[in-house]
């Protein structure tokens, strides 16, 4: 007897379910159809075996990811091992994912089925799992399935910040888009004003500069030789200036009204702050390339380097193209149009953008186009799994393409590659030393500031202190000196004070003497009662 196991994956954790009378419900697929929206039918065909629910939300989230992967998860192994029935008894596995079933199948060594009845099985499952496992409610599922939901998709859009290439994407096409629309907006301007002033049109060609003029002239019947200076400063040359200004004095064009030029003159201001607008977007782009694909950037360029990964989706993408669809990329209507014609196939795609291929002879376009995919395909996986961000080896690359370049045009052979990539793993082996160094010097500078500030330094405060000291101490000596004498004076013998240790703070000093001289007046006073005594019993 075939006995038929369902796994069914929720967001609460993994289910094992038990089919009764696998054969007739196989042979009753229609009726299982229109029983899987009865509970009490399917529950009578349909029972739980064995529930593991997940531990915690990260559990659940490595355990998702594996499945949707294909890859079988150990929490899996060992469920399955724990709860299938014995080998000795012929079990199949129905499981709703072809290549979770082969993984299965190579991992466990099972009879795996997919489809047919196993689909309509788990779509009975999905629709009554909190009614088939006991101690689970529809309220607890859906919160499951939304926090796992939510943990899925922010893990499958998490990464570097500072690696994001999807900025790169989304800069480029508002790049492209944003040219598009200036040429027409531009085109707008000189259409609206040229039947105002027509010859503005031939004496400037560039549209940036124009649309400035046309916001500067307004009526050209108003301009003056005042305004001549700020003419010159907007299209950068003095004839241009001076022919602008003698074109408005003879100028063919109608008369406008004031409200024509106020929208016209408003409209201008428009397309000159999207230009601006362009310029600071390019100069983001640039920095983007530079943190992200900064060897692709220094090789081909940025914008070309942004339209590669754009199109290929993103750098990993594009680092794991071979150099042959690296070339074609952005030509794949001719490629298919000719492989369909059997014609010739195009040489080159986006990089035809690049400065190298216009630059070679049109004899050796498609070689310099194969050897620049190449080196391109190279800086790519350079930057996509290097975790230090350098430009050494896209510099390197650029000089090899421009040898090759001299190669084709004079003959002169250029380095091998090996050599070139010897030098540049030097160079950023030294600049990485040299940064680690100055890391070290930097952190030494921080640490002996930060002694510097934790030492006292003197004030005015601390001085006017000192001088203080400095006074009271020659004035206690100089009432010392003044009391001996006196003392000497009054005895006619020359006393004498045992001596004291010199103390090492000078107001200790001040704040001895005092004692000092206090114990001199009662040596003199005791000699004499002394002398008074002797005196008596002498008599």
């Amino acid at each position: 007897m075939v006995l038929l196991h369902v796994l069914f994956e929720h967001a609460a954790g993994y289910a094992l379910f038990a089919v009764k009378e696998v054969e007739e419900i196989g042979m009753l697929l229609p009726q299982v159809e229109q029983s899987v929206l009865n509970l009490g039918k399917f529950s009578s065909v349909v029972q739980l075996s064995a529930f593991f629910p997940f531990k915690s939300a990260q559990g659940a989230l490595e355990n998702i990811n594996a499945v949707s992967e294909g890859v079988v998860h150990a929490d899996l192994k060992l469920f399955l091992e724990t709860n299938l029935p014995s080998i000795g008894r012929k079990t199949v596995l129905g499981v709703s994912d072809a290549k979770m079933g082969a993984a299965l199948q190579e991992e466990l060594n099972l009879s795996i089925q997919t489809g047919g009845v196993v689909a309509e099985i788990v779509r009975g499952v999905r629709l009554h799992f909190h009614s088939l496992v006991k101690g689970l409610t529809a309220l607890a599922a859906s919160k499951a399935q939304l926090g796992l939901g939510h943990s899925y998709s922010r893990a499958k859009v998490k990464f570097n910040v500072n690696r994001a290439d999807n900025m790169i994407i989304q800069s480029i096409a508002l790049l492209d888009q944003l040219d598009k629309d200036i040429n027409t907006f531009s085109m707008r301007v000189r259409e609206w004003y040229g039947y105002h002033f027509p010859e503005l049109i031939k004496i400037v060609s560039e549209n940036s500069i124009y649309c400035k003029l046309a916001k500067l002239i307004g009526n050209r019947k108003e301009l003056t030789e005042e305004m001549l200076e700020a003419i010159e400063e907007i299209t950068m040359d003095s004839g241009k200036a001076q022919a602008i200004l003698d074109a408005s004095r003879s100028s063919m064009g109608m008369d406008i009204s004031p409200i024509d030029l106020i929208n016209i003159e408003s409209f201008s201001s428009r397309v000159v702050s999207l230009t601006n607008y362009r310029q600071e977007l390019q100069e983001y782009l640039r920095s983007k390339m530079g943190q992200v694909a900064p060897n692709l950037a220094a090789l081909i360029g940025d914008v070309v380097g942004a339209r590669l990964i754009s199109h290929a989706g993103s750098l990993t993408n594009l680092a794991k193209y071979p150099a042959s669809t690296v070339q074609v990329l952005g030509a794949e209507k001719a490629l298919f149009r000719a492989l369909r014609t059997r014609g010739n196939t195009p040489k080159y795609g986006l990089i035809f953008h690049s400065t190298f291929i216009g630059r070679a002879a049109a004899k050796n376009k498609g070689r310099i186009s194969r050897y620049l995919a190449n080196k391109c395909t190279i800086a790519s996986r350079i930057d996509c799994f290097s975790e230090v961000p350098t430009s050494v080896f896209g510099d390197k690359l650029r000089d090899q393409v421009e040898e090759r370049l001299a190669f084709y045009e004079t003959g002169d052979a250029p380095r091998k590659n090996l050599d070139v990539m010897k030098e540049a793993v030097e160079q950023v082996a030294s600049e990485a030393a040299a940064a680690e160094l100055k890391r070290k010097l930097a952190k030494r500078e921080k640490r002996k500031m930060h002694r510097d500030k934790k030492k006292p330094l003197y004030t005015e405060g601390d001085d006017q202190d000192l001088e203080a000291n400095g006074k009271a101490e020659e004035n206690g000596d100089a009432k010392k000196k003044r009391q001996k004498d006196e003392e000497v004076l009054t005895n006619g013998v020359e006393t004498t004070t045992p001596s004291k240790k010199k103390k090492k703070r000078k107001i200790d000093a001040v704040e001895a003497e005092p004692e000092v001289v206090e114990e001199a007046e009662v040596t003199v006073v005791e000699k004499k009662k002394k002398k008074k005594k002797k005196k008596a019993e002498d008599e």
